[in-house]
Order: C-alpha cells, then sequence, then structure tokens
C-alpha cells in the first residue's frame, strides 16, 4: 500500500481499514490529511478487491475533532481544506464506507462520520457540534446529511444548542447503528464489513447510490450510470447482439436479445 503521514491503510482481504493518525492533535485533518484522505479512498473505489472500508481514529480518546485550520493562510483558496473532496467521494464511492468512532467525533469529525454509510461508536465516543460557537459552520453535508440522519428538530438543536451526546444518546437518535465495548470496536466494525462484503457488490453499489441520489443530482446520477447501469447492461445478450450486429454491419436481430 501507499505510504502516507497523517493516515494509517491496512487491507485484510476485502476489508479496507483507514485511520486517522494524529492522535496528538485530535485526529484532526489538515490539508495533507484530507488529500491522503482523497487518495486512499479513490484507490479503494478502483480496486475490485476491496468491497468494504472502515474509517477510524488512532488512539482511545479522539475519533476527530474537526479541521486544523492556518489562519495565516485562511482568505487564500489554495489553501481552503479539501475535505468535501473527501466526503464527497465517501458519498460517491459505490461500496460502504463504515465509521468505527473510538472517541470524540467533534465538528468536521461528526460530519465526517454522518457521512459513512454505517457509525459503529465505541461507549466512550462523544457527538458534537461547535460551529456557532467558533464561527464557523457547515451549509452541506453536515446538515444536510444530519438531519437525513437524525430529523430536522435534532440537527438544528444539534448545531443551535452544541451539546455533547454520548454514544447511547446517538445510538437513541440514530447517529450511530450501534455502540460496543471500546476494546471491542475494531473487531465489531470487521465483523459488520465482512458481513456487507459477502453480499452482492452490484447491488449494494446500486442501494448506496439510490439513497444518496436525492443530493447528489446530475454527477450523482451519471456515478449510478456509470457504476452499476451500464455494468450490468454491458453484460446482457441484448448489449452483446447490438454490439456485434454494429461491428458486423447489419441490423441486430431482437431474437437474439433473451437468448
Amino acid at each position: 500500500m501507499t505510504s502516507y503521514t497523517d493516515i494509517l491503510v491496512d487491507r485484510d482481504g476485502p476489508v479496507l481499514t483507514i485511520t486517522l493518525n494524529r492522535p496528538e492533535n485530535g485526529n484532526k485533518f489538515r490539508h495533507e490529511t484530507c488529500l491522503e484522505l482523497s487518495d486512499a479512498l479513490q484507490r479503494f473505489r478502483v480496486d475490485p478487491a476491496l468491497r468494504v472500508a472502515v474509517l477510524t481514529g488512532a488512539g482511545e480518546k479522539f475519533f476527530c475533532i474537526g479541521g486544523e485550520h492556518d489562519h495565516a493562510t485562511s482568505l487564500d483558496q489554495s489553501q481552503v481544506l479539501p475535505i468535501i473532496d473527501v466526503y464527497q467521494a465517501i458519498d460517491t464511492i459505490p461500496k460502504p464506507v463504515i465509521a468505527a468512532v473510538n472517541g470524540f467525533a467533534v465538528g468536521g469529525g461528526n460530519v465526517l462520520h454522518t457521512v459513512c454509510d454505517l457509525t459503529i461508536a465505541a461507549e466512550n465516543a462523544v457527538f458534537r457540534q461547535v460551529g456557532p460557537m467558533v464561527g464557523s459552520f457547515d451549509a452541506g453535508y453536515g446538515s444536510w446529511y444530519l438531519e437525513d440522519t437524525i430529523g430536522r428538530k435534532r440537527a438544528k438543536e444539534m448545531w443551535y444548542l452544541n451539546r455533547k451526546y454520548t454514544a447511547e444518546q446517538a445510538l437513541a437518535m440514530g447517529l450511530a447503528n450501534e455502540v460496543v465495548p471500546a476494546d471491542r470496536l475494531r473487531a465489531r466494525a470487521d465483523e459488520v464489513a465482512r458481513e456487507i462484503a459477502s453480499r452482492s457488490p452490484m447491488a449494494i453499489g446500486g442501494l448506496k447510490a439510490a439513497f444518496s441520489g436525492k443530493h447528489n443530482g446530475v454527477s450523482g446520477q451519471a456515478r449510478m450510470a456509470h457504476d452499476q447501469l451500464l455494468t450490468v447492461y454491458l453484460t446482457t445478450q441484448e448489449a452483446q447482439e447490438v454490439s456485434a450486429s454494429f461491428g458486423e454491419k447489419r441490423k441486430p436481430d431482437p431474437d437474439r436479445f433473451w437468448k
């Protein structure tokens, strides 16, 4: 696998584990972290042997507590954290990404796990949005997808009041799928990943595109067509016959469409 500085990647059969590896900084993502995550996710997308990814944080305290901004360069567009590229990659890759939340998921870290397909939380996990307390907000994935996940009123509560939510509270409101003991988190995430990996990748990919389709517009439709529908269509007798007839400069024979 490619060597990175801010993340760790490990593959075991069909499962890829990506670990944010900046525990001394709360596993915050900086510019380099975002670039590395994007690269790892794109490699995951195109590797047919990989079926499911697990995203987690190093250490026992932090999953991710958001972005690390350099205020000296914050007005330079080239230095804006490319985290939206990461969110978009997670959302559009036709393979599931499971968040294994091992501690605090705050700000962008809460958005990061929300855009994942499933969230498994350790008992010590804490979920929070703090944007209005520090003069920031998320007007896209962190609001629309959070509303989809926990409902409009809860999402506004989370953003406006900036409360901390325990793993059990997150489970009750639908922000997490499971809560497990901290020492079982990685193993449980791997179990769930392998269970999904045993399913039809075409069906899982189609379902993922369908779930996110209402937010992804033309790009989402194009992804579904390219990654799923065209793949299925090109394996049919119909596609083979019309392709053969084109190459042979003849009219296609409809009777061969269903043989």
